[in-house]
């Protein structure tokens, strides 16, 4: 099993967006270039099919002055409905996009005719994508390090899951507030306090005004690990 880093960035209040979905930036210029960083060693760059659609984004590895760097991550874009356009900047970016998706949900444009490109399906999993199943695929094609950047559903089921090995947040200095505002972890959550998965190690970095929480979980949580 690959080791998995969740990355978000979120406001004092605990926010990842505005209410009406706005969340560039949230995060300073420094942060921005130290997550450039993190994917730049990454293996595999995980978002969800949210994330891909609301932002976007090319997912791709930059430099300071916003060059793409020599070495990309693969990007894996959880898709269980095949919703991702043919048009989605991140299938133009340097690098190759895998697209998890589920059987039956049928392939994307470009797949099997362009290799920067590839749909894979799986059986479905706790909301989607069988993210045990997946993170096993990846294994076995020699991904060692996943950085995974959202959203708050992939990010609670990962962490429902125990697959999360290292946290890192960052936390910026803005209040965004509104009760209707998105948060940086969803899924089923913990029933209680004693549940709640715990970081040890856990130290703080600044990144211009904006410090970032890097800590890791221990042994209890690695239930996954097999090997």
């Amino acid at each position: 099993m690959p080791f998995v880093t969740a990355k978000f960035a979120m406001s004092l209040d605990g926010k990842i967006a505005s209410r009406s979905g706005d969340s560039k930036w949230i995060s300073g210029r420094e942060s921005r270039e130290y997550a450039h960083a993190l994917r730049a060693r990454s293996d595999a760059i995980v978002v969800g099919i949210g994330t891909a659609l609301a932002d976007d984004p090319q997912l791709t590895a930059r430099d300071g002055a916003g060059n793409a760097a020599g070495r990309q991550p693969l990007r894996v874009v959880l898709d269980s409905r095949g919703r991702l356009p043919a048009s989605a900047r991140m299938l133009s970016a340097p690098g190759k996009t895998l697209v998890a998706t589920t059987q039956g949900a049928g392939g994307l444009a470009g797949d099997g005719v362009d290799d920067k490109i590839e749909t894979l399906a799986l059986l479905a999993g706790e909301g989607g994508v069988d993210m045990r199943a997946l993170l096993a695929l990846l294994g076995e094609r020699g991904v060692v390090n996943v950085l995974v950047e959202g959203g708050g559903g992939v990010l609670g089921t990962l962490f429902d899951m125990r697959l999360v090995d290292k946290v890192v947040a960052f936390v910026a200095p803005v209040i965004i507030g509104g009760s209707g505002a998105a948060s940086p972890v969803g899924g089923l959550g913990a029933e209680t306090m004693r549940q709640a998965a715990r970081l040890r190690d856990a130290t703080t970095r600044r990144f211009g005004a904006d410090t970032a929480i890097i800590g890791y979980f221990g042994s209890d949580n690695d239930v996954h690990r097999d090997s």
